[in-house]
């Protein structure tokens, strides 16, 4: 049995429903099918599951401050996007804490207790800030040795999500992959009928076509051949059965091309497939030479 396309399994990744019993056959006895089916099918409900809201947290101004640093991004973008929600809270929530704020700090805040019980978070998070800039900028210079065990030991006191970093970057990628994936899904053509091109006596070009039907709902004809035997050249042509009736879709310059199919024409009332040999002579009725053709199935 052969492997189905990709846009198969993404059609079935993405719509349960989907009407394709041979595909989801075959995913029964191909191990490597199956891990790409689920592989598409964890993107997709990654993207279509909302997030858990309740628990998220705004992070502290000093995390902004550490991802435009680590990133090198410009000053237009050094105000922390953030800064507005904080404000319209009017204090930190217990968790909310800079990124320089070490893991014991904010627990401390969390609880209340100690000899800093009672006052205001606000004033916390900007002692807070002063003294992250301090160990950032410290009044007499250091040695390279020094700056680096220093930071280090400090990143170590930090929980890994308060870390700015390439972790930040990475995860920021994924995202965008993430996102992209799903919307070229959404974008993959569903394939409406196929057709298997022999070559007609005289030829030996072989290829395939198919009607596939994109996001906006156009049709288009796709065709391949394996090679280009025209000796003036090629017309892609849909005729009707009794080849009574024939509807030109274009001028095919190399041995595959794309056509699209005008929005009344019904596929089964022209279900053959015909690329032609034409010559140059100002004629548009077929020339009645045929290169390779094949019969569309659904």
């Amino acid at each position: 049995m052969p492997h189905p396309d990709p846009e198969e399994l993404s059609l079935l990744a993405l719509y349960d429903d989907w009407d394709d019993s041979n595909t989801r056959d075959h995913l029964r006895v191909c191990p490597e099918c199956a891990a790409d089916f689920a592989a598409l099918r964890r993107t997709v409900e990654a993207v279509k599951t909302p997030p858990e809201t309740s628990r998220l947290e705004v992070p502290g101004p000093g995390v902004w401050a550490g991802i435009h640093r680590e990133l090198g991004l410009s000053e237009s973008v050094q105000d922390d996007p953030l800064a507005g929600v904080r404000e319209h809270y009017g204090t930190v929530r217990p968790g909310w804490a800079p990124a320089e704020t070490t893991a014991g700090e904010v627990a401390r805040d969390s609880r209340g207790g100690g000899q800093d019980a009672g006052r205001d978070t606000g004033q916390d998070v900007r002692q807070a800030d002063e003294s992250a800039a301090e160990r950032e900028a410290p009044a007499e210079p250091v040695s390279l040795q020094e700056r680096t065990a220093s930071r280090a030991a400090t990143r170590r006191s930090q929980a890994w999500w308060q870390r700015p970093g390439p972790w930040m970057a990475a995860a920021a990628a994924a995202v965008l992959v993430t996102a992209g994936a799903v919307w070229s899904l959404n974008q993959t053509p569903r394939p409406l009928a196929e057709a298997d091109l022999a070559p007609l006596p005289k030829y030996s070009a072989a290829g395939s076509a198919r009607v596939v039907e994109t996001a906006d709902g156009s049709r288009a004809l796709e065709v391949r051949l394996s090679k280009d035997e025209a000796q003036g050249y090629q017309e892609v042509w849909l005729i009707a059965p009794d080849l009574s009736r024939l509807v030109s879709l274009g001028v095919m310059n190399s041995d595959s091309g794309t056509f699209q199919l005008p929005a009344g024409l019904e596929i089964s009332e022209y279900p053959i497939v015909d690329v032609s040999d034409e010559p140059v002579d100002g004629n548009p009725a077929h020339s009645s030479v045929s290169i390779a053709r094949g019969t569309l199935a659904t």
